[in-house]
């Protein structure tokens, strides 16, 4: 790792990881592949990386558009979720009500909630997306190494590209921290525009109300938004974008996940009935 500044992650985890990290492993791993080459699979002619995905994340220069982010993601994100990084991203797996066919993970990363939500519904068309085609080089490597059928494509989260009302299940894990909350408003949108009628959205990631209380933890890594994140609301974010049925449910205290649902046409307008005359009976005749 290149660190752009002596942050509190570079003073004490990065000595910390150097421990518990099989960095020779890493090495191997990093010199087994043309990058270049296998990246190429996934980048998008004439997709612009958004200013936002462009600072330095983690004490990493260059953020998630480097090698480095994709080869040591994996290795150190499991001692940062506590008490188990397949525990936390199962919570959002276990708040999932509908039976999706047709799935979407935005801002995959190297794809480890992706797999999760394959393994548990394997009937289901699951898509992985994420602005870094090297981060998408390693989770195709892994579901590959699964023998998992995904796809992956690089896309922007708040600009995917798919139709209209084509997706049951939207899901983020671990994303919205790292983005300005403008921009998660806009992801929310988006999902909206995606998922059918009667669809979910998840969001996994950290606990805002536990954050705002613990500032220590937002400074331990080099996050540019992560305040931001904490001071607002995915809760609100959600109705704010049209959902309903919107709740939060904390994850091993660290996390949470907010779920909400794409209302169907009846509950629409049952709901701007009521905001109309204040009686449903107006709405259902």
């Amino acid at each position: 790792m290149t660190s752009s500044s002596a942050t509190l992650f570079e003073r004490f985890l990065a000595p910390v990881f150097n421990v518990l990290i099989d960095r020779e492993a890493l090495l191997r791993y990093r010199n087994s592949k043309n990058w270049q080459r296998e990246s190429d699979r996934f980048r998008q002619p004439g997709l612009d990386y958004p200013a936002y995905y462009q600072q330095n994340f983690h004490g990493i220069r260059g953020g998630y558009l480097t090698v480095d982010a994709a080869v040591t993601y994996d290795p150190v994100t499991q001692y940062l979720l506590p008490p188990n990084e397949e525990w936390v991203r199962k919570g959002l797996i276990e708040q999932i009500r509908c039976q999706p066919r047709r799935i979407l993970d935005l801002g995959c990363g190297t794809g480890s909630t992706t797999l999760l939500l394959k393994r548990a519904f394997p009937f289901a068309e699951v898509i992985g997306v994420d602005l870094s085609p090297y981060m998408l080089v390693v989770a195709a490597d892994k579901a590959e190494r699964a023998q998992l059928d995904i796809q992956f494509r690089q896309a922007k989260a708040e600009q995917t590209g798919f139709p209209d009302a084509s997706f049951d299940l939207v899901t983020a894990s671990l994303l919205f921290h790292e983005l300005p909350p403008q921009v998660s408003c806009a992801v929310l949108q988006e999902s909206f525009r995606l998922l059918k009628p009667g669809g979910e959205v998840l969001i996994l990631d950290g606990n805002q109300s536990t954050l705002r209380q613990t500032d220590w933890l937002m400074q331990i890594f080099e996050e540019p938004y992560i305040k931001d994140y904490a001071a607002g609301s995915v809760e609100a974010w959600m109705q704010t974008a049209g959902f309903g049925d919107v709740a939060t449910i904390d994850v091993w205290w660290v996390n949470q996940v907010t779920r909400g649902v794409k209302p169907l046409p009846y509950q629409k307008v049952e709901f701007e009935a009521f905001a109309r005359t204040g009686k449903t009976q107006w709405a259902m005749g």
